[in-house]
């Protein structure tokens, strides 16, 4: 089963007076949808988009798996852990809450910054807080959440490229840019699948532009 999102069915949010745009893939905060809680480990797939000098002032997680993927501009990262790093497109930067974390999000820089994060629930609660970024990463190397229970592929096609999805209980397809075939569907920029149980999809870029893809890979049984 594949069940297609539309960007323009995400819930808005953020404060456009502050400089900050988000767009919800799942029900979230003010936007409660009890159909659209998670889906596999997916919890949350967030499109924000920050003016030069917004951001998220420090605020509090917990057991959640956190991972960012800028696309454009640079994402200034502080933590309770003490850590601080800027993350570039093309980096992937993963904060383990764990027991309990704070962080700070910024655009530091004089370009707007957009990138999609995704909140994975965890197998089980508590531990300590970790944090790691990953610089330029492959295409042929999926990122493994352990915590989670999930594998991220990333997927950069070429004009008419094709690439096989993973066969999993759950496949979280996100079109970062550019547009896909997959199966009869046509998925455009932010837009989304959700497939279930599939097996021996291909996802192929459309004739006219590359298309990135953020793909994960989920066993589990939860959905909704």
């Amino acid at each position: 089963m594949i069940d297609l999102r539309r960007s323009g069915d995400r819930y808005r949010g953020g404060e456009a007076e502050a400089g900050i745009e988000s767009f919800h893939a799942f029900s979230f905060g003010p936007h409660y949808d009890p159909d659209n809680l998670r889906f596999g480990a997916i919890l949350a797939c967030n499109e924000e988009r920050l003016a030069p000098g917004a951001g998220f002032d420090e605020h509090p997680h917990s057991h959640t798996e956190i991972v960012t993927w800028v696309v454009a501009g640079e994402l200034t990262h502080r933590d309770s852990t003490g850590r601080e790093s800027l993350v570039r497109p093309g980096d992937l930067q993963h904060l383990s809450a764990a027991g309990g974390v704070r962080h700070v999000e910024r655009n530091d820089g004089d370009t707007p910054l957009v990138f999609v994060q995704m909140w994975l629930a965890p197998l089980s609660p508590g531990g300590d807080p970790s944090y790691a970024v990953v610089h330029g990463i492959a295409d042929s190397t999926p990122y493994e959440i352990p915590g989670a229970g999930a594998l991220l592929h990333v997927r950069r096609l070429a004009p008419d490229e094709r690439t096989a999805l993973p066969d999993a209980p759950f496949t979280y397809v996100h079109v970062v840019r550019g547009d896909i075939r997959l199966g009869e569907h046509h998925l455009g920029p932010g837009d989304s699948a959700r497939a279930t149980d599939e097996r021996a999809l291909e996802a192929v870029a459309g004739a006219s532009t590359p298309a990135e893809l953020l793909v994960w890979e989920m066993a589990g049984a939860e959905r909704g």
